[in-house]
């Protein structure tokens, strides 16, 4: 990052990095390779590369810090959009690879299949309290799982309400289908032009929003990113930061990985509810009466083990790669004490998550980045409708503890 932004104001220098955690590392290492040959052995090698892929993504969202709830903060709060240029070089970039492989039809898995939802009032009641959650509990669902395997402790009671909102959300299951059937299927790719119209469309309406997000920054004037600690010269590929448009290309790469390995997607959420639900039988609690898992295919995950399910395997790989990643980089600290306003913020938020996704079909990364890259209008209307949600949680965020940027601050 230059020393002064595009904006004109001099930018904060990064303070000195700590020193990497050796012994966390080789735990994290050693934890990585036990859970690697578990899934393996559970589940053959196809899903053991996507363990791996997993592991990846864990290490490019935290050296990259690709967060979507502070991308959407920063804009909202005080007009940076730089975060929001992120997404949408993320965006453009998986739209393209993901028209040649579901273009095509090649893939490990047999023809691979976009995510296509209903665009209707489910994505927009659920993208929208999703917004308001992810504010109030401090992560999205992607930066849920990297923040509690890089340490960060209030963020696991963002993942517990998150899975207890998920775990709630199945009994409410068939009223969620009929409000989601409320809109239809529509994919950019079924016209006569087909992908590559798809593509033009989807690459026509990120220009559009990079340009938008351009207008507002030049208009409010916000402060520099505050930059992050990170070493120099090759070190910076194990110890971080990287930057943006690194993460950006690295995670539409992964994901589009993932479709061609897997025949679907990156997605997070639909594992939480599984957990919670597996988490309730151990300690004697059948939650297979709910509506949600009367269903034969949800039924069979619910009997089979976690190391089959795909999400799952993924999500583990996801905290287990923020983890050796956040060792490296010396920035793993545990914090026994996490004020008691933020814990329950952090709970509600989830619980709020874990609903909305439920409702909207999938999250972040289930309904809007792979929606979007997959040409589903849902998508975009996912991301419009948690724009709206965003402004409602950032006016909750005080009542929690937790402070929103300022146009004199630093923006984190």
């Amino acid at each position: 990052m230059s020393t002064v932004e595009l904006v004109g104001r001099e930018a904060p220098q990064a303070p000195p990095q700590a020193p990497a955690r050796p012994g966390v590392v080789t735990a994290a290492v050693v934890l990585a390779v036990v859970v690697g040959l578990a899934v393996h052995n559970a589940a053959g090698w196809k899903l053991t590369v996507l363990y791996a892929v997993g592991l990846a993504l864990g290490l490019v969202l935290f050296h990259s810090r690709f967060g979507f709830t502070s991308a959407w903060r920063q804009l909202v709060a005080v007009g940076q959009g730089r975060a929001i240029r992120a997404h949408m070089l993320m965006l453009a970039v998986a739209c393209v690879l993901f028209s040649v492989i579901l273009g095509t039809g090649i893939g490990l898995s047999g023809p691979p299949e976009g995510t296509v939802a209903p665009a209707g009032l489910g994505v927009v009641l659920g993208a929208f309290l999703f917004g308001v959650g992810m504010q109030v509990g401090g992560s999205c669902a992607s930066g849920t799982l990297f923040a509690v395997g890089s340490g960060q402790t209030a963020i696991i009671y963002t993942l517990g309400g998150f899975i207890a909102g998920s775990v709630g959300s199945a009994f409410i299951a068939n009223w969620i289908k009929a409000v989601q059937s409320t809109g239809p299927k529509i994919s950019l790719a079924d016209t006569p032009l087909g992908y590559p119209g798809a593509l033009l469309f989807s690459l026509l309406i990120i220009g559009a929003v990079t340009g938008v997000s351009l207008l507002v920054q030049r208009r409010r004037n916000p402060p520099p990113i505050e930059p992050v600690p990170a070493a120099r010269g090759l070190l910076r590929v194990l110890r971080g930061s990287w930057p943006l448009w690194a993460g950006a290309l690295l995670l539409a790469g992964l994901n589009a990985l993932t479709l061609f390995i897997s025949g679907g997607p990156w997605g997070i959420t639909s594992a939480f509810g599984l957990w919670g639900a597996k988490i309730l039988g151990w300690i004697g609690i059948d939650v297979s009466g709910a509506e949600f898992w009367r269903i034969p295919e949800n039924a069979a995950k619910l009997q089979a083990s976690v190391l089959t399910d795909r999400i799952s395997v993924m999500d583990f790989g996801i905290m287990i790669g923020a983890l050796i990643a956040s060792a490296l980089a010396g920035a793993f600290v545990l914090h026994r004490k996490v004020p008691w306003r933020l814990a329950v913020g952090a709970v509600l938020g989830g619980i709020v998550m874990g609903f909305g996704a439920r409702l909207a079909g999938g999250c972040n990364i289930g309904a809007y980045f792979s929606g979007v890259a997959s040409f589903s209008l849902h998508g975009w209307l996912w991301g419009l409708a948690a724009i709206g949600g965003t402004y409602a949680g950032v006016w909750l965020r005080p009542l929690f503890g937790l402070g929103n940027p300022k146009p004199t601050d630093s923006v984190c």
